[in-house]
């Protein structure tokens, strides 16, 4: 995710405030984050308060090691790589339970443009299925799309080569493909596109 620069020079005040003994000034920092983070946490688990005490425990670690941030990259590409670090650690523990792909109902006709119903109806399907992929592929989809990592930071978040990385988004897209095989190109981008806008979190 790219920070604003508002909340880059806030996040970098905020940090410095923290580094010279100012606890308090962490509280700006969860204020800014909280939101974003408990939202890539339920898109690993896909529970609320789950999700929420993972957050918590990225906070935690952000906290103990921030430090270690040396600002070759924006506060916020840290963050979020500390915090996938941490989710995927816990769900190591304790999986979550996924529901088969196949399970997932396919709309029954394609996508109507003018139809905001189905275009509803398309969008929840294809955010299950996304969130039914294998995790190899899944977690590129977060934080690809739901996150608007470019390539570089997505890659850089999942320890991956940019190769790698690609070739893990082109493969979720084309086992979304094979799930939905009557969404053609025109309909499919607009409902992947329409996942970074869900409420569920």
């Amino acid at each position: 995710m790219t920070a604003t620069p508002i909340s880059a020079t806030e996040d970098l005040a905020d940090v410095s405030r923290v580094l010279a003994g100012d606890v308090q000034a962490f509280e700006g920092i969860v204020r800014r984050w909280q939101g974003p983070l408990v939202n890539m946490a339920w898109r690993y688990c896909r529970d609320r308060g789950r999700a929420e005490e993972m957050a918590q425990e990225a906070f935690l670690r952000a906290w103990r090691g921030l430090a270690q941030w040396r600002q070759e990259s924006s506060f916020s590409t840290w963050l979020f790589a500390l915090a996938a670090n941490v989710f995927r650690s816990e769900l190591k523990r304790f999986p979550t339970v996924s529901v088969p792909m196949d399970a997932i109902a396919e709309p029954r006709a394609p996508a109507h443009q003018h139809s905001v119903l189905q275009k509803k109806s398309t969008n929840e399907a294809v955010r299950a299925a996304v969130l039914a992929l294998p995790h190899r592929y899944r977690e590129p989809v977060v934080l690809f799309y739901f996150h608007e990592m470019d390539v570089s930071a997505a890659a850089r978040t999942m320890g991956l080569p940019e190769g790698t990385l690609k070739a893990r988004l082109s493969r979720a897209r084309a086992l979304l493909r094979s799930r939905f095989p009557h969404l053609n190109q025109q309909s499919f981008s607009p409902a992947i596109a329409a996942l970074n806008t869900g409420k569920e979190a």
